[in-house]
């Protein structure tokens, strides 16, 4: 038996794996969806104080307090910062990383480093007056969508878990400075639909490994629109 925890990214919530969990459950192992903090039914703790920091906290203080170890860690967008701090933090607990049409970042980087855009998305919200949370991106015409979501009635349920994100996380460096997670391998999962901004993906990992990626034909948010064939892959690791 595996242990998945399973990080959603910017926006979301824990609410969003629920396609997810059933499948990877029911081939025998463990899977764990936590909502960061600020986001879905913890909205009422959003604040200009919630960062990155806030929730890699969040994480490494799970991992810790249930004892869990052999963790296959999944993050998905921006919680690709989030899983590589957490790695960052307790290597000895991860026994797998997963970037799941994620943010890869190097030491010392921010989100707005990783994916410029997230800076229009800072300046857009300072515009309207709110200067320490963005909220949630409109809708697209297809095939965008939202976060790659078209069908009507996956997108009224996606619109029920979607809050405000805070800017501060999009602003806090990461630190990657342990050596001990080099030896964790690593697994990058990219959906293609649409233009997705992301920077290649170096051909070796750092534990001299080749580079493993793999794609999904759908958009960003594949835990909604591609469930079974993202839970195909995630047995794989």
């Amino acid at each position: 038996m595996s242990t998945y925890l399973l990080i959603h990214g910017a926006w979301h919530s824990g609410q969003c794996w629920a396609r997810v969990i059933p499948p990877l459950a029911s081939a025998g192992h463990r899977v764990s969806t936590p909502t960061l903090t600020g986001y879905g039914d913890r909205r009422h703790l959003l604040g200009p104080e919630v960062g990155l920091d806030t929730h890699v906290d969040d994480i490494v203080d799970l991992i810790v307090a249930e004892d869990l170890t052999e963790v296959i860690l999944v993050g998905h967008s921006y919680a690709g910062l989030v899983i590589s701090a957490v790695a960052n933090r307790i290597p000895d607990r991860i026994a797998h990383l997963v970037y799941l049409d994620a943010m890869v970042p190097q030491h010392g980087e921010t989100a707005v480093d990783v994916l410029p855009v997230c800076q229009d998305l800072i300046d857009l919200a300072r515009q309207s007056g709110t200067d320490w949370r963005i909220p949630p991106m409109a809708e697209l015409p297809a095939p965008a969508g939202l976060f790659g979501v078209t069908d009507p009635t996956d997108l009224a349920w996606l619109r029920t878990m979607l809050s405000d994100q805070p800017v501060r996380c999009l602003q806090q460096s990461v630190s990657l400075d342990n050596p001990g997670t080099d030896a964790i391998p690593r697994t990058h999962i990219h959906c293609t639909a649409g233009e997705p901004a992301r920077r290649p993906i170096p051909a070796t990992q750092p534990n001299g490994a080749p580079a493993r990626v793999w794609e999904l034909p759908t958009g960003h948010d594949c835990m909604i629109t591609m469930p079974r064939e993202l839970t195909e892959l995630l047995l794989q690791v």
